[in-house]
């Protein structure tokens, strides 16, 4: 009597697969999920309103005029290299090399148009956070600035060399500004 044995080698290659499956899901539930919070919201309301963003960003520059130093490097309000890979700053020049490991010397600028009068009652919210792990993160708000003649001023620390994100909003009145920066510290 010849014993058939692919019952059996069927049974056994179900059962492997299976248990890989549970195996998979229950090792997947066990790591944390790290939140991408560009703008300092949830990536998914931002990719949501997106447009809402841009749009903001054009209300609040037609009122405000805007300009940032890092270590004395002039930049605008901006949000277009949320598009760009971090491998980016390795080709351009425009954001490279911004930010230096240590002292770092931020000082931000906002005239309203009509007056050109220095504004000084805005709501910052400002984050310089490692592109690499969500959990390496600077945050400063409106009270770690001080405000003075020439605009707001903060020293921040960063504590070491790699690729980084500049992320703020500045809020005044329901006129929101968003900034969004990546370059690198060396």
């Amino acid at each position: 009597m010849k014993r058939n044995y692919w019952p059996l080698f069927f049974i056994c290659i179900f059962s492997f697969t299976l248990l890989m499956i549970v195996w998979t899901i229950h090792n997947t539930l066990k790591v944390p999920v790290n939140e991408d919070d560009a703008f300092l919201r949830k990536y998914q309301d931002i990719d949501e309103n997106f447009n809402d963003v841009v749009t903001s960003n054009h209300i609040f520059l037609k009122k405000y005029n805007f300009k940032i130093f890092l270590n004395n490097e002039e930049k605008n309000l901006d949000i277009t290299d949320v598009f760009l890979s971090q491998r980016a700053i390795e080709e351009r020049t425009l954001n490279k090399d911004l930010l230096k490991v240590g002292e770092n010397k931020i000082r931000i600028e906002i005239f309203d148009k009509k007056t050109n009068k220095l504004e000084d009652d805005f709501d910052i919210k400002f984050r310089i956070t490692q592109t690499t792990n969500n959990n390496s993160k600077i945050d400063s708000n409106k009270n770690n600035f001080v405000f003075t003649q020439t605009g707001y001023i903060a020293d921040i620390k960063v504590p070491k060399i790699g690729y980084w994100n500049i992320i703020a909003t500045f809020e005044k009145d329901g006129n929101k500004g968003y900034l969004f920066i990546k370059t690198n510290a060396k």
